[in-house]
């Protein structure tokens, strides 16, 4: 479980090919802090960490990426040296500082646009047409892991405004029209959604 809210950029050290794609990813977390198989947000996608080693001031660890991942998310078009957003899976007592973002990706979206206002960031973003439902205006979206409100709504399409402290500390400042993002839903709205295909009259109880 995250919250949407990045605590590090990590770059792609390295790509191995195999029956088991892994990868190896260069961060500044401290590697007596990494567990094995302990769960790290990579653009979005939670991945499991099999090995960690000292880096530098850092560490190195890897992660093992299934076909199903590489089928519904970009990690597909990962390569080294790229930079990926990072977050630690929730510890109870943390602060929720975005909202609850499972690490499953729903969907890829495409920047449809980007426009910079005095240090702020607009993007409009398309996404898949299977998710429109799940997107609200002033509800939350996570967009490359990263905690988002959507500004406004327009079909499959929204809008979301990025403050300048997000765009330094996170890689969606190196976002440009016609770039693919991992999507995920907020998780209450799904549920609402479901809630609402079960019941009989076709409304929640």
């Amino acid at each position: 479980m995250f919250t949407g809210i990045v605590t590090g950029i990590g770059r792609i050290v390295s790509l191995e090919e195999g029956p088991v794609r892994r990868a190896v990813i260069a961060s500044a977390y401290a590697p007596d802090t990494i567990a094995l198989g302990c769960s790290i947000s990579h653009d979005g996608a939670c991945l499991t960490v099999v090995s960690v080693e000292p880096a530098g001031a850092g560490s190195h660890h890897t992660v093992e990426i299934s076909p199903e991942t590489l089928a519904r998310t970009t990690l597909g078009g990962w390569r080294a040296g790229g930079q990926v957003n990072l977050e630690r899976s929730l510890k109870v007592g943390d602060e929720l500082g975005g909202h609850i973002v499972q690490g499953h990706v729903d969907g890829v979206g495409e920047v449809l646009a980007r426009t910079d206002e005095n240090g702020w960031m607009r993007l409009r973003v398309a996404a898949p047409a299977s998710l429109a439902r799940f997107i609200a205006e002033k509800g939350s979206i996570a967009v490359d892991g990263v905690s988002l409100t959507v500004n406004a709504v327009e079909g499959a399409a929204f809008d979301l405004m990025i403050i300048p402290h997000t765009a330094a500390v996170t890689t969606l400042s190196r976002l440009q029209t016609g770039a693919r993002v991992n999507l995920e839903v907020d998780v209450m709205a799904r549920y609402a959604a479901r809630l609402s295909e079960s019941s009989p009259s076709g409304n929640a109880p």
